[in-house]
């Protein structure tokens, strides 16, 4: 406080406030065991000199924070001559639009007292102000904080208190009322490089982009090789039409000696398609940092548009040979070759990667996966072995040696990892896995028990586990029991979508049919585009009623649905054809079930598709075909003659 201290008693020549500065002096001796953060920073930013910037380079030493882009695109104007607003009462929350905002109002932002009612108008930043600014910060009071360090701003030598208003600006305000200042204080200082800086980050942030425009080829006449990288973070269009907006502005700007210019120009240009233009650019960027990492991948990206898979593999092979060190040029060379389906070249490239980066777990793991997929699994339990050391692994590492061991049958090892795995986004498929496992030795008590353990251990999963235990007693010719214990799961979740319709799958389609269906019209309503749910109604519509319109409708829709929908699901599908092909055999329109269900058997085949074709080809008496039929059946299902004809008997 000594320093603080000697100002307040250096000669001044407004001594008619000498006794009022003395009690000040007392008060703030009190509060600054309080605000010692904030009255630092008050005498820090007060007593700055100015800076005067002489290379753009040289930009706001504390960070702005990023906030998001709201939609107004209006750049600020500087209109020096402006209204003033001298209505003192008026809320501080009024926005500072481009008519209110002008170097003359801004003494007499909205909501303040006029400086001359509580202290002499002084040429530079006033302390006294600045304290109140940082007090009101600090009782959360932002509106009035950035009001007044915005009027303080305006004056001589108040670079650092700009700075700061700025900041807290950034903070509490939308990006366009941040530019519109930013824009008027630039306005009064022109001189100021840093501003310039400040304004085109903050009219890209706005998307105005006549204004960035404007002010990066200020910059760029200042210092064509300005380094823009702090300008264009965070910045990047999220549509078309601004991306058009932004590559529009930037089109006429000579990027021809700024690496970082001409990269968001080939970043655009290649997202409009115009790898040709693109890749000029990149390679100017490549001119002036040829071994930057996301430069190359960008070209690497570029190029695949442009010239065969092989001339993209040298090249990034070329870069990566340059920077041995580089992880990213590992990892992008090998996803391009999984993407091309050479998994063997993958999975060398990823040993090697390993070798070089053994102890980096997210290379470990990838080539792990690679090796399983592959069918290496002697190099896949040799990997997920060694990431199983790392405890932030470990469930990772357990899961998949659990599917290492399930692909080559060893199905108590795969038991033995898959119940040690306790990380939540894995957990119910691994105890599904061992579920499923029990359940081929025939061990009912075993499966059960496991989805008991996952109940208690994570009451997130009841619901599944409740649902799994159904499926369960349903294999085990207790549906009474599945459906009592689901009914019981029901009350304790009412709204849980999966038990309800658990619940109405176990349900008869024509013993059950008032209850069934009040079921699936209300999750209907819960859940209008479910495909399954409508498939479920179709069913028990046309069980009841051969010619439903409304279940055929339904059941019709689904396979109408184009593979490249994203409401396509091949198992729906196949569902929904069988829905279809079952009502045509009810009403012995055997040649339709032949040309539902012949071709999707063909690739896809299973017993019910089986069962029914089978029950066509008896109806049109073609003893060929079901004697074929039947063989393949046996073969596939390993089920006997007595097993296809109970099958036959459901449908």
């Amino acid at each position: 406080m000594i320093f603080f201290g000697s100002l307040l008693r250096a000669p001044h020549p407004y001594s008619e406030h000498s006794n009022f500065r003395a009690l000040l002096h007392v008060a703030i001796e009190r509060l600054c065991q309080r605000y010692k953060l904030a009255l630092s920073l008050a005498v820090c930013l007060c007593l700055a000199a100015p800076v005067h910037a002489s290379h753009p380079d040289v930009l706001l030493e504390a960070k702005i924070p990023k906030v998001s882009v709201t939609t107004d695109n209006t750049a600020a104007a500087n209109k020096p001559n402006g209204n003033k607003v001298n209505d003192s009462n008026a809320a501080i929350d009024t926005p500072y639009n481009k008519d209110t905002l002008t170097i003359e109002n801004v003494k007499n932002i909205n909501g303040l007292a006029p400086a001359s009612l509580w202290q002499p108008e002084l040429s530079e930043p006033s302390l006294y102000a600045l304290l109140d600014a940082e007090f009101a910060a600090d009782r959360d009071d932002k509106r009035r904080a950035v009001a007044i360090y915005k009027q303080q701003s305006f004056k001589e030598d108040a670079t650092a208190v700009f700075e700061r208003a700025l900041s807290l600006s950034l903070r509490n305000e939308r990006v366009e009322d941040s530019l519109q200042f930013a824009k008027t204080w630039q306005d009064q200082n022109p001189d100021h490089v840093p501003a310039w800086f400040y304004v085109a980050h903050l009219a890209l942030r706005a998307h105005d982009y006549i204004l960035a425009g404007e002010t990066l080829n200020r910059i760029l006449r200042y210092d064509p090789r300005a380094d823009l990288s702090e300008i264009l973070i965070g910045i990047y269009p999220n549509n078309d039409d601004d991306k058009r907006e932004l590559l529009a502005a930037l089109q006429p700007l000579d990027s021809e000696q700024n690496a970082s210019l001409s990269v968001l120009k080939a970043g655009l240009l290649y997202q409009f398609n115009e790898p040709e233009v693109a890749i000029v650019h990149i390679n100017r960027a490549l001119e002036r940092q040829p071994d930057y990492v996301p430069f190359i991948t960008l070209k690497a990206d570029i190029l695949r548009k442009i010239v065969t898979a092989e001339t993209v593999i040298n090249y990034v092979s070329q870069a990566r040979l340059r920077n041995p060190d580089s992880k990213s040029l590992y990892l992008y060379e090998i996803r391009y070759l999984l993407d091309l389906k050479q998994s063997e070249q993958a999975w060398k490239l990823l040993l090697e990667a390993h070798s070089r980066f053994s102890d980096d777990a997210e290379i470990t793991l990838l080539a792990a996966l690679v090796s399983l997929d592959i069918e290496k699994y002697a190099s896949a339990d040799k990997l997920l072995n060694m990431l199983a050391k790392s405890p932030a692994y470990l469930d990772q590492a357990y899961y998949y040696l659990g599917i290492s061991a399930e692909r080559q049958q060893k199905f108590d090892k795969a038991k033995y990892y898959l119940n040690g795995v306790m990380q939540e986004d894995l957990v119910l498929e691994a105890r599904r896995k061992v579920v499923a496992f029990e359940m081929l030795d025939n061990n009912t008590n075993a499966a059960i028990a496991t989805l008991e353990k996952l109940r208690k251990d994570f009451t997130v999963f009841e619901p599944d586990t409740f649902v799994m235990q159904a499926d369960i007693l349903w294999q085990q010719n207790e549906s009474d029991e599945a459906l009592r214990l689901l009914t019981r799961a029901a009350r304790k979740y009412p709204d849980n979508e999966m038990l309800l319709f658990a619940r109405a799958q176990l349900l008869d389609d024509k013993e059950d049919y008032v209850i069934k269906r009040t079921l699936l019209n209300h999750l209907q309503a819960l859940d209008p585009s479910n495909l399954s749910y409508q498939l479920s109604y179709a069913q028990l519509l046309l069980a009841n009623e051969r010619s439903s319109e409304q279940g055929l409708a339904l059941a019709t829709a689904i396979i109408q649905i184009r593979y490249d929908d994203p409401r396509y699901d091949n198992d729906l599908h196949l569902q929904a054809l069988n829905v279809l092909a079952s009502n045509a055999l009810a009403k012995k329109n055997y040649k339709q079930v032949i040309d539902y269900l012949q071709t999707p058997y063909d690739v896809l085949p299973t017993l019910r598709s089986g069962s029914l074709l089978l029950r066509a080809y008896q109806g049109l008496g073609d003893n060929q075909k079901v004697e074929d039929l039947l063989v393949d059946l046996q073969q596939r299902f390993s089920f006997g003659q007595h097993n296809i004809n109970d099958s036959i008997q459901l449908y």
